[in-house]
């Protein structure tokens, strides 16, 4: 391949990279809803009842994912730092194009706290993105296109990987099933909410063998747009598989090795 028609392949390619990231930072957003239906309304309250909650454990996961013909590699990373600080990262690359992406955040009790999320494209897509929060401030610090917005701020508030390990840390502790839910994402200009379903118990084939997952959909405005995520409670409740639906062409990802606190799961 030419260089001039690498880079013109790079860049036709940028929608499905920049879907995929959407899938597993922003569509993924199916994962919180689904740690905060199984808290129940309560949501805290009942994670609260227990007497020593359930910390986070650092984890290595990797997806293949593919896109309008396009293969993609994911590695997703947390690690918990030695002040406490917990540290998420995700990325991957085609050729000259990419992404990577980091989240930073601290746990209180059942509670993530986020601080900020940094989205970086790399090669031809070097677009950036953050979102900062400051802990007592009513709004959240949001970069979009080399422009700063401030968004509104509550204490639900989280960025398109924070809500991701929140969901973890809600049904590690309390995996009782409760109703669906709307979350709170603070992303590019606005703050935006998102209601998702619980779909039912699935079993799926996967590269770490067979595995129970619990099936969740995001809601979206437009019928034909479609998100779905299944989680695996045996595996801490990692992401297995997602699949999103956009102009009839499907973006899907699924694991194909991870380990928790050092031990690989499935086979």
């Amino acid at each position: 391949m030419e260089p001039a028609s690498t880079a013109s392949w790079c860049q036709n390619q940028e929608f499905p990279i920049r879907k995929l990231t959407v899938v597993f930072s922003g569509a993924v957003s199916a994962l919180l809803a689904a740690a905060l239906s199984f808290a129940g309304d309560a949501g805290q309250d009942a994670v609260s009842a227990h007497s020593a909650p359930v910390d986070l454990k650092p984890y290595t996961a990797t997806y293949k994912t593919t896109a309008r013909g396009l293969s993609l590699t994911l590695h997703r990373e947390l690690k918990l730092n030695p002040d406490g600080v917990y540290t998420l990262t995700n990325g991957g690359s085609a050729l000259i194009v990419g992404f990577k992406e980091e989240a930073i955040f601290r746990v209180e009790g059942s509670r993530l706290i986020p601080r900020s999320y940094v989205y970086q494209g790399t090669g031809l897509m070097s677009r950036r993105r953050e979102v900062q929060f400051t802990e007592g401030a009513d709004t959240v610090r949001s970069l979009y296109k080399d422009k700063w917005y401030d968004l509104p701020y509550t204490d639900t508030t989280l960025d398109r990987m924070s809500q991701q390990e929140q969901m973890r840390l809600l049904l590690l502790n309390d995996p009782t099933p409760g109703e669906d839910i709307v979350i709170t994402v603070a992303d590019k200009k606005r703050v935006k909410k998102y209601t998702l379903v619980y779909v039912g118990e699935e079993t799926l084939k996967t590269p770490l063998g067979t595995v129970d997952t619990l099936h969740f959909r995001r809601i979206h405005d437009n019928p034909e747009r479609k998100s779905d995520t299944w989680i695996a409670p045996a595996w801490e409740f990692l992401m297995v598989k997602t699949v999103h639906i956009e102009d009839g062409k499907p973006i899907e990802g699924m694991i194909t090795a991870a380990s928790i606190d050092g031990v690989k799961v499935g086979r």
